[in-house]
């Protein structure tokens, strides 16, 4: 959070933006608030705002973060007790409306299949609850901009579109229509450009031999200062580490973007291809260009569902003859337990777990032997971390250092949904 807290104190901002969500994550928030209805938020969510109050009172920054998650109407509340307890008398928005699961009644013609991923289509159609845990729907900027209106200092949602977070700021202050899609184009590429915070300072593109980054420990997020033609300028707060340069910028411009002509978003089909960048100043780039068209008649819809138990165990072997010991262990275990799994996978970390040749592996005098499986059921999966533990007497010798784990696996997939049956909604606290 400290990049966040620089950035309220010292970056002279309108506003700031957590985007803290990923596909996975709405999902296991969802598997939480199926345990425990208050729960479904960012569980570092009081810690952080809690951090961040101060500051942003103080400098009258306007917070908007996707921290709501499965929860945001409880994430709102939170904060505004959080806020009252701490004498800041402000409002708090939560803008919901994204679940799927809630609206009662959709008909299953309003869902279509997307990328070929059948088995979505099949866990919405059925709703089969022992399997499916989530829906939930990449909505746009439209809530958010309502909760601007309403004066909130603090907003919070649930599974917005990353781009959007940063987008309906744009849309508020600059006035822009929401058919302006040349804008909302440009707007949506540089919403892009800051979404992952640390990947455009040189953090995910660090590299100490090939592309050094200096002051890693002190890695600062970028801010932009956006104009109402959609252009921007990025940069960070001065003395903090990293670097922002041409090479930072084009490596997040790229990331996730399969279709640069057509990037879609719930708020326009933004076009990449005629975006500038330009290195005006030491750690400032400058973005113009890019365009977009009509907005897409769906909503993605990122689905969550029950996939399988993985079971792991670990253990390392060092000195002469540790890579054979560490392949007789695996092959032991691989004999006992294997045929009782649906995948079953033996890594030699620090030999071939990534690259895989197990034809020529690299031998060294020391290996972690990792070994793990998909089961239906957790009994299964315990099975791995209790052989692995078992090597400790069984053998081979000299093993140590285990560790054992069984998880439950969310898998994801997506569907789409017709975006006129499904209603952004805002409440305010």
């Amino acid at each position: 959070i400290e990049p966040a807290v620089i950035l309220a104190e010292k970056g002279e901002l309108d506003y700031l933006v957590l985007e803290c969500l990923a596909e996975r994550t709405i999902a296991l928030a969802q598997k939480r608030k199926m345990a425990d209805p208050d729960k479904g938020y960012d569980p570092f969510l009081e810690k952080r705002i809690g951090v961040l109050l101060p500051h942003l009172v103080k400098n009258k920054v306007r917070l908007i973060t996707n921290m709501g998650a499965a929860n945001p109407v409880m994430a709102a509340k939170k904060v505004k007790a959080l806020a009252e307890k701490n004498g800041f008398d402000i409002k708090v928005a939560a803008v919901f409306g994204d679940d799927v699961l809630t609206y009662q009644n959709l008909p299953i013609d309003a869902f279509e299949i997307f990328n070929g991923e059948n088995q979505a289509f099949e866990l919405i159609k059925e709703n089969n609850n022992d399997t499916l845990i989530s829906a939930n729907a990449y909505i746009g900027a439209e809530g958010i901009i309502e909760a601007l209106d309403s004066d909130a200092q603090i907003i919070i949602t649930g599974r917005v579109a990353d781009p959007s977070l940063f987008l309906a700021p744009m849309i508020y202050e600059f006035g822009w229509s929401k058919d302006e899609y040349e804008l909302l184009g440009k707007g949506t590429v540089i919403g892009h450009l800051m979404e992952c915070a640390g990947h455009i300072t040189g953090g995910y593109f660090a590299d100490p031999v090939k592309k050094p980054v200096q002051d890693m420990d002190k890695l600062g997020h970028p801010f932009v200062d956006v104009f109402s033609d959609g252009s921007g300028i990025i940069s960070k707060v001065e003395s903090t580490g990293g670097i922002i340069n041409l090479m930072t910028a084009k490596e997040q411009l790229l990331y996730e973007v399969v279709n640069p002509n057509e990037y879609f978003t719930p708020d326009v089909v933004a076009d990449f291809t005629t975006v500038k960048l330009e290195e005006i100043a030491e750690n400032q780039v400058k973005v113009t260009g890019g365009g977009g068209k009509a907005k897409p008649e769906n909503y993605k819809v990122s689905v969550g569902y029950k996939a399988f138990f993985l079971g792991e165990g670990e253990i390392s072997y060092a000195g002469p003859s540790a890579f054979e010991r560490a392949k007789l262990a695996g092959e032991t275990i691989e004999k006992r337990v294997s045929s009782q799994f649906d995948d079953f996978r033996i890594d030699y970390v620090g030999i071939n777990s990534v690259f895989g040749d197990k034809e020529n592996p690299v031998i060294t005098n020391e290996v972690r032997l990792r070994i793990a499986g998909k089961a239906k059921d957790i009994d299964t999966a315990s099975l791995i971390g209790e052989e692995v533990e078992a090597l400790y007497t069984n053998g081979p010798a000299g093993g140590g250092g285990v560790r054992k784990y069984t998880n439950e696996v969310i898998g994801i997939m997506s569907v789409l949904v017709k975006r006129n049956l499904l209603l952004p909604q805002v409440k305010i606290f």
